[in-house]
């Protein structure tokens, strides 16, 4: 039910640090005040009662409505999405938190059985859409310009339809939506739960993922080796929890007639298969000219023979450790994205002001980042781990950059604003590239201007590189689970045919780096969701170079592009910008942007 893009791309993080300044706290009253608020206890009731009249005004009925009573019919559904998106929202952000507080876990669960329950009788609405003939429903929007809106949700849910089953099997499987939840909360409360042990100190997850970029070589290999050590004494556990939601996920895509595991992304990305494989072919074959040239280019500014896994994201020799207070990064994030256009400045500013973001590392806080939309009439929350370093001022202007386009494309309304996750990455992204960019020109020397390539590089590999081998490596693991269970060893291995294929020559791989899938929320929440960072990363330079090309009027588009939400299609959306992502040259332009700031770093040598 409730499911947060997290990003993981290498969310290293420690213990909070006064030296950062005051870090913000979610104010979460806009949503509700407490569990027991009287507000909260009548929009449950409303629900409840709301699901049930619907379904007795709509179910058997909708082949015989006209435009206006189709229109109220969604309308009606939309505020039911509204409601529902609202309690579920304050819940799960109440739980991620503190995701070891009983209490909170409880409050979500209840929410989600609640909801569940509810809306159980709405199963048949998505049923029936898929059921009706193309001639009806096109004659509904002509007739009816208000319901024609409407129509991207109408295709989208109706691209299901050759994958549908009978009323009652939809309604078995929307009721067994609380096992997968249920599994993925065993995930969440285990990875929260973990201590790891470096000298005297006892340490969280994101604390001990913190020290693989620390300055000291020995640090990040203590590191290193607890993790590992932690990890293998859990991995029963996390081979239980990606085994039991790989199984329930063939059984559901056998019985639909899914032709792959990934199919069921694709649809809801509304990206057509072969576009997601051009992307994954187009980045595998740079491999060797991005990540396999770079990684040797840091090999020899480490001064090492070869690299360990713990040298993948160290700090370089020349890099300086001092820290970013929140004030600070506030203020480049600010000035880059107002920089960019000035009415950006009145978008971001309640994110900083208004109690939008939680941003300090505390004890049972998810790892991470991510941006929430919750939904249209309130507005987005950020979570962060903020401890200073550069790559979490990128980080806040990557979600800063969510949280733009979420209230931009709140406009659409509930059922028209969620954005396909293809698209979902590009204003992120693009928020990164501004602030690069603006901290690339202000750079005084020639050595600051290589460790702001170098780790703007490291950052664009783990969103391409990276995560298209966490593509490949999902994909082996969901088509090995079809042949039967997986054995941690089995899927260890699975895990290191990718990370050698993606790494390249220049490392080694320590005893138990093999388990470090464990821990990638994404495989467990939202599997194949991590090909949107790539496609967002590769779109988003195209689009980058296309605003250095030709800036006039790029800004306006641009807008129009975020504010447009999940309305229209990515052809459609690109056209203006005369970009085509189903053109194989579209990714490789993308990625030649990647490749030519390597070959700057290797002039420098």
């Amino acid at each position: 039910m409730f499911q947060l893009p997290i990003r993981t791309l290498d969310s290293e993080h420690s213990t909070g640090s006064s030296e950062l300044g005051q870090l913000p706290d979610w104010n979460l009253n806009d949503l509700y005040t407490a569990t027991d608020a009287k507000e909260l206890i009548r929009d449950l009731n409303w629900l409840e009662k709301e699901c049930n009249e619907f379904a007795k005004s709509y179910e058997g009925k909708l082949h015989t409505l006209s435009d206006k009573e189709m229109l109220t019919c969604i309308v009606r559904n939309e505020k039911i999405s509204s409601i529902s998106g609202r309690i579920i929202s304050y819940a799960g952000l109440l739980y991620y938190q503190k995701t070891t507080d009983a209490d909170r876990a409880k409050f979500l669960s209840d929410m989600q059985e609640k909801i569940t329950v509810f809306t159980t009788k709405l199963v048949f609405f998505s049923l029936e859409i898929n059921s009706l003939e193309d001639e009806f429903l096109d004659k509904l929007f002509t007739k009816n310009d208000q319901l024609a809106r409407y129509k991207p949700v109408f295709e989208k849910i109706r691209a299901m339809k050759p994958y549908q089953l009978n009323d009652e099997i939809e309604k078995f499987l929307h009721d067994l939506g609380i096992v997968g939840d249920a599994w993925e909360k065993l995930f969440d409360e285990t990875i929260a739960g973990l201590t790891f042990k470096i000298g005297d100190e006892s340490l969280n997850i994101e604390a001990t993922l913190n020290l693989l970029t620390d300055q000291n070589r020995e640090n990040r290999e203590k590191a290193t080796r607890e993790l590992a050590r932690v990890f293998s004494e859990n991995i029963k556990v996390f081979t239980r929890v990606h085994n039991t939601q790989a199984k329930e996920k063939e059984i559901i895509d056998r019985w639909r007639g899914m032709p792959t595991a990934q199919m069921g992304r694709h649809l809801a990305n509304q990206v057509e298969p072969e576009v997601v494989e051009a992307l994954r072919n187009a980045v595998v074959k740079a491999y060797p000219e991005i990540s396999h040239r770079y990684y040797e280019l840091k090999r020899k500014w480490l001064g090492l023979e070869i690299m360990q896994v713990w040298d993948r994201n160290a700090p370089l020799p020349m890099e300086s450790n001092k820290l970013v207070t929140w004030d600070e990064a506030q203020k480049v994030v600010t000035g880059a994205y107002t920089n960019f256009d000035s009415r950006m400045s009145d978008l971001i500013t309640p994110f900083f002001n208004e109690g939008w973001i939680d941003a300090g590392v505390k004890p049972g806080k998810a790892p991470g980042a991510f941006a929430h939309p919750t939904v249209t009439d309130v507005h987005p929350y950020i979570m962060l781990n903020y401890l200073g370093k550069p790559r979490d001022v990128m980080t806040l202007a990557h979600e800063l950059g969510h949280g733009v386009h979420q209230v931009l494309a709140s406009s659409q309304g509930q059922m028209l604003s969620s954005t396909p996750l293809t698209l979902a990455e590009t204003a992120s992204v693009f928020g990164e590239m501004l602030t690069f960019q603006q901290m690339l020109d202000q750079s005084c020397d020639k050595n600051e201007r290589k460790v702001l390539l170098a780790n703007k590089v490291e950052d664009m590999i783990n969103t391409v590189v990276r995560q298209i081998a966490f593509y490949d490596f999902e994909c082996k693991l969901h088509n090995a689970r079809r042949s039967g269970e997986l054995t941690p060893s089995d899927i260890n291995s699975l895990w290191m045919s990718v990370q050698s294929e993606s790494l390249g020559p220049a490392f080694e791989f320590v005893d138990g780096y093999e388990t470090f899938w464990s821990y990638i929320p994404h495989f467990v929440h939202s599997p194949f969701y991590v090909y949107a960072y790539a496609f967002g990363d590769g779109l988003v330079n195209a689009l980058y170079a296309t605003y250095k090309e030709n800036p006039k009027g790029f800004e306006d588009k641009y807008f129009n592009l975020l504010s447009a939400g999940g309305s229209k299609h990515h052809k459609e959306l690109l056209k203006p910008f005369d970009l085509d992502a189903s053109d194989p040259k579209f990714w490789t332009k993308g990625l030649s942007m990647i490749s030519g700031m390597i070959d700057e770093l290797e002039t420098f040598e």
